[in-house]
């Protein structure tokens, strides 16, 4: 119990960090919040995706860490960092299309498949590199459902 608490007060200290961090992007609160999230999704994946490309050497302890912070991220209710009129539109900041309003059950639905991704991620990561690349392909091919529909690409 106190290692799970450990871990989420871990990712909610680092989702107050890196949102000071690049407070200057954004000047709604929201778009602030779930770009914090997504940084610290990209800076997880890039740890296990780091290893799973052979580009950093395999550290269960590392790996279970990286899984375990993306399973936090999943949990944290999201809700009030995607209001209606905070798309790409309205804050050039943001990437996120307005057609995430148009269909947020299949915004909701993915996201589950995040949260499914991640916690089949959370059991290999710390068996060996083979599991580790095993879940990776289910765990990126989750974000990257999302981002191809409701991300802009990058200028």
């Amino acid at each position: 119990m106190m290692k799970r608490f450990g871990i989420f007060a871990a990712g909610l200290l680092s989702v107050a960090a890196i949102g000071t961090a690049i407070a200057h992007e954004s000047e709604n609160p929201a778009v602030k919040a779930r770009t914090s999230i997504m940084q610290l999704y990209s800076f997880n994946l890039g740890t296990l995706g780091g290893m799973a490309k052979g580009e950093a050497e395999y550290d269960a302890e590392a790996a279970t860490r990286a899984a375990n912070n993306i399973v936090v991220l999943t949990q944290i209710d999201q809700s009030a960092m995607w209001p209606a009129g905070s798309d790409n539109v309205a804050d050039p900041s943001t990437r996120a299309l307005p057609a995430i309003w148009e269909n947020f059950p299949d915004v909701g639905a993915k996201g589950q498949a995040l949260a499914e991704a991640a916690v089949a991620m959370q059991a290999a990561a710390g068996q060996d590199v083979d599991a580790l690349k095993g879940a990776m392909g289910n765990l990126g091919g989750a974000c990257s459902a999302c981002h191809k529909a409701y991300r802009a690409p990058k200028d």
